[in-house]
């Protein structure tokens, strides 16, 4: 061997993790995912909570407001983003320009009102839907939603600000970028292994890695989980083969989960930056997949034809629309402003086309399938036709009788999931009195939370619900 390194590439590990995961959800199932998500959820969290430690012991807050700007603390904003790095970190301000951050006030209303509309849409027809229909009741859906916001916004946020504590001061102690540079450009994504590498005792290390390769395999694991329930029962169980046994449709389902992983790989190999596709499909995709799934719930008329046409113009409204096809990012740059997230409106809109034509070129829905789900789901917006036809039959039936008090935990939801948030950043940064603040600003909503939402909870029969899924493998 001569002294020579054995040494393997970010690649092969890569491929190595995806492959096990792989094996895992193939020839365990649903069940395999369940309980490897739980224990690798045990881990993340230990190691989400130890980089908020670490942090906390290592960094002063006398240190951090030496590093940072004056209104880096403040939750509050104004129309820009008024925050100047110079002397500090010079490459955050071209970072913050050039992915279009700078006018933050319509930044954050554009976030809001995506924000809005995919919550309107309910859950994402992926993993998110699979665990709200193995719930036995709404009850049930309803609690595992908010037990998921309440077990996870603390732990994954004590990770990030750790993160980003760390970051900010070791580079700027050190005087340069030059950790986090590839060729002579600032690369932001290098910080987490330079924060890994420089601050993660060796006792740690290994908990810590296992954390976040626990937290990519149990992402990984429950989508490529999710993609054969999909291709099998909704494509071809319903219009390939729809009479063959479950055998079949297991060999299948593990047919396509390889697809999916081969796809997925593929599409890694040929991603040069992970900020730019994850942007792309958060600010972009995403105004693809929303419409089709508001109008579901909204919209009597919405079909099987309109929700197929109105994904699929989304879809490849995203991706002609994206950089370097039809809509490049210099033509966008006429508003200082992310261009992925101005092509949501657009890419929203051509959905909103593709499910109105979808729908009104087929025949709706049958009335006493769409009666049966109006009282059963009881869903707000325009259903004028069905509800006509229900109250016909029941005079005393109520479509809503919640509204305002739904409305009113919504605001308030969102009060308490943001203090969580703003509890784990205050409480790394040392801000002690803002971080007793959001601590108190939790309780209280929690208690609210609990008067006018958990308590009013209606008990329902708990029935067993036909899983959307192809059989357990």
């Amino acid at each position: 061997m001569g002294g020579s390194t054995f040494a393997l590439s970010e690649n092969f590990y890569g491929l190595l993790f995806i492959g096990l995961t792989a094996i895992y959800v193939v020839k365990g199932g649903m069940y395999s995912v369940v309980i490897t998500e739980v224990l690798q959820f045990l881990v993340m969290t230990i190691a989400a909570i130890a980089v908020g430690v670490i942090a906390l012991q290592t960094v002063s807050p006398e240190t951090l407001a030496a590093l940072v700007p004056e209104d880096w603390t403040n939750l509050f904003f104004g129309w820009e983003l008024s925050m100047e790095w110079d002397g500090v970190m010079a490459a955050a301000n071209t970072n913050i320009a050039d992915h279009g951050y700078s006018l933050f006030g319509l930044f954050f209303m554009m976030m809001v009102f995506k924000g809005i509309l995919v919550s309107l849409a309910g859950p994402a027809p992926n993993y998110d839907m699979q665990r709200i229909l193995s719930t036995r009741s709404p009850r049930e859906a309803s609690l595992m939603s908010g037990f998921v916001s309440l077990v996870l916004f603390v732990p994954r946020y004590l990770m990030i600000a750790g993160i980003a504590v760390l970051g900010i001061v070791g580079l700027t102690q050190l005087g340069n970028l030059d950790p986090i540079s590839s060729e002579g450009i600032a690369d932001f994504e290098r910080i987490l292994p330079f924060v890994i590498k420089e601050y993660v005792p060796s006792g740690l290390l290994g908990l810590l890695l296992a954390g976040l390769l626990a937290a990519f395999m149990s992402t990984v694991a429950a989508t490529v989980n999710a993609a054969p329930a999909y291709l099998v029962n909704d494509i071809y169980k319903k219009y390939i083969n729809p009479g063959a046994s479950d055998k079949t449709y297991i060999r299948m389902s593990y047919l396509a989960t390889v697809v999916v992983v081969v796809v997925g790989v593929i599409f890694g190999y040929l991603t040069e930056s992970i900020n730019q596709v994850t942007q792309w499909i958060v600010n972009a995709l995403w105004g693809g997949y929303a419409v089709a799934n508001i109008l579901k719930w909204y919209w009597w008329r919405l079909n099987g034809h309109g929700y197929f046409w109105g994904m699929l113009a989304g879809i490849f409204g995203a991706l002609f629309l994206s950089d370097g096809f039809l809509l490049s990012n210099e033509a966008l740059s006429f508003i200082d402003l992310q261009p992925d997230l101005l092509r949501f409106p657009l890419i929203m809109g051509i959905s909103l086309i593709g499910c109105i034509v979808g729908s009104y070129q087929s025949e709706p829905h049958d009335m006493e399938t769409l009666k049966q789900f109006y009282k059963t789901v009881r869903p707000w917006g325009f259903w004028k036709p069905v509800h006509e036809a229900v109250v016909a039959e029941d005079p005393e039936f109520v479509s809503d009788a919640n509204f305002g008090m739904d409305m009113l935990n919504v605001a308030v939801g969102i009060i308490w999931q943001t203090s969580m948030v703003a509890l784990a950043m205050f409480w790394v940064a040392g801000q002690h009195t803002a971080a007793m603040i959001s601590a108190a600003v939790m309780i209280g909503t929690s208690f609210l939370l609990k008067k006018t939402w958990y308590d009013r909870l209606e008990p329902a029969e708990e029935t067993p619900q036909e899983a959307s899924s192809i059989p357990v493998k």
